[in-house]
C-alpha cells in the first residue's frame, strides 16, 4: 500500500500548505500566498495523474469563458492578451 500512502501523505501536505496560504494572507504577504498556490495546484495536478494536454485544454476553456467580447485594442479589433486586461 505504499502508493495509497504516498497519495495520503500528499492530501496531508496540500491541507498544511492551504492553512499556510491563508497565515500568508491574513499577514498580507500576497505574493508568497500566490507561490504557495502554485505549489498547491503542482502537487493537484500530481495526485489526480493531469496531463500537460489536459491542463492547456482547461486553460483554453478558462480564457474562453473569462474573455469579455469588447476587451479589444483601440482601432485594431484584435483582442488584448490576459495580463493586459484591465480589472474592475
Amino acid at each position: 500500500m505504499p502508493v495509497a500512502n504516498s497519495e495520503q501523505r500528499l492530501l496531508a501536505l496540500v491541507d498544511t500548505l492551504k492553512e499556510c496560504r491563508t497565515v500568508l494572507i491574513d499577514e498580507a504577504s500576497v505574493e508568497t500566498a500566490k507561490l504557495l498556490s502554485l505549489a498547491i495546484l503542482e502537487l493537484r495536478i500530481e495526485l489526480h495523474k493531469v496531463t500537460d494536454s489536459e491542463l492547456k485544454a482547461l486553460c483554453d476553456l478558462r480564457v474562453v469563458e473569462v474573455q469579455p467580447p469588447r476587451d479589444t485594442l483601440v482601432g485594431q479589433g484584435r483582442p488584448l492578451p490576459p495580463y493586459l486586461r484591465l480589472v474592475k
